[in-house]
């Protein structure tokens, strides 16, 4: 936790406070120490800007999940732009 803190630039209760507000759950050495994963360093520094942006903390933690939700729905939507759709009439599909 104290290499990830550092790298971000936080603190190590800023860590903790993105687990305890469920934003970001670590992993666990065997030793017991959180580990990040590079994603998760991703949602943490973003959650920094957003609060040094003088964003609440709660606040920040909904604002990354509806941006993760709205790229994850935005990712499928191209995803099914691109898939060929069978025709009722048993034509082979095409593509818009």
């Amino acid at each position: 936790m104290g290499h990830a803190a550092e790298i971000l630039g936080v603190t190590q209760a800023f860590l903790r406070s993105l687990d305890a507000a469920k934003l970001l759950t670590p992993g666990r050495s065997e030793g017991g120490h959180r580990r990040y994963s590079r994603y998760q360093l991703r949602i943490a520094a973003r959650a920094r800007e957003l609060v040094d942006q003088g964003t609440a903390l709660d606040s920040a933690c909904r604002i990354i999940i509806l941006e993760d939700q709205l790229a994850e729905a935005r990712r499928i939507n191209t995803e099914l732009q691109h898939t060929p759709r069978p025709q009722a009439d048993g034509a082979s599909p095409t593509l818009d």
